[in-house]
């Protein structure tokens, strides 16, 4: 029942336990275990995310992220939680079971790597769906085609190693639950000019995958 209820509230995108009045909901920003920064981009970049999706795709995001434990309930008050660092991540059993059952009850989480993120990711959330494996979304699927059109797929942010940035997705019964964007460094585009000194296309660029992210969710759990 309560997953029944969760998942009503998310369609409806009315969740006021953590978005003051006035506002439709809140994004959160994944807190995890195991020694990883996932404070990371803590200062600016969901914050310029959130503004930028207000002014740009009509939305009525609160301007404050919050910062929620992989393990608490607490995370079942978010639509849409990011998750970013630099190294080690550690899911427990009960972390595990946790973040299952917020994204097969219509939750939705976006993992960037932040470099160095990547040989914990697929791991990790083998815990949470062990029946599933991550897929390389093809440049043709609706994220990448929503206000802003990327008709090649992540755009590249910050060079890391210098491959081509890759988006993979875990799809739990026909619905994208999780998103993983590697080799882009989409967080680091969403800072403010100073933080990392992008250039004003690679931030536009960055913002406005962001973007497509948020409007892609936002759709899914109106469908």
């Amino acid at each position: 029942m309560f997953k029944k209820l969760f998942l009503a509230t998310l369609c409806l995108l009315s969740l006021t336990a953590f978005a003051p009045s006035g506002y439709s909901f809140k994004i959160g920003l994944l807190k995890y275990h195991g020694g990883g920064d996932w404070y990371a981009n803590l200062a600016t970049s969901l914050p310029n995310l959130i503004k930028f999706c207000n002014d740009n795709l009509s939305t009525n995001i609160d301007p404050e992220q919050g910062i929620v434990e992989v393990g608490s309930q607490d995370l079942f008050n978010y639509p849409f939680v990011h998750m970013t660092g630099h190294g080690n991540w550690v899911l427990s059993s009960e972390e595990a079971l946790n973040l299952r059952n917020y994204l097969v009850g219509g939750g939705f989480l976006h993992i960037d790597d932040n470099y160095g993120l990547n040989p914990y990711v697929r791991p990790q959330m083998r815990k949470v769906f062990p029946e599933l494996e991550f897929i390389e979304l093809p440049f043709s699927h609706p994220i990448y085609h929503q206000k802003y059109n990327f008709p090649n797929g992540l755009p590249k942010i910050h060079e890391h190693d210098g491959g081509a940035p890759q988006g993979f997705g875990l799809i739990y019964q026909g619905r994208l639950v999780c998103f993983y964007s590697f080799e882009t460094d989409l967080g680091d585009g969403w800072e403010s000019y100073e933080v990392h000194k992008d250039s004003p296309e690679k931030h536009a660029q960055a913002l406005q995958m962001g973007a497509n992210l948020i409007e892609f969710i936002t759709s899914q759990t109106q469908n």
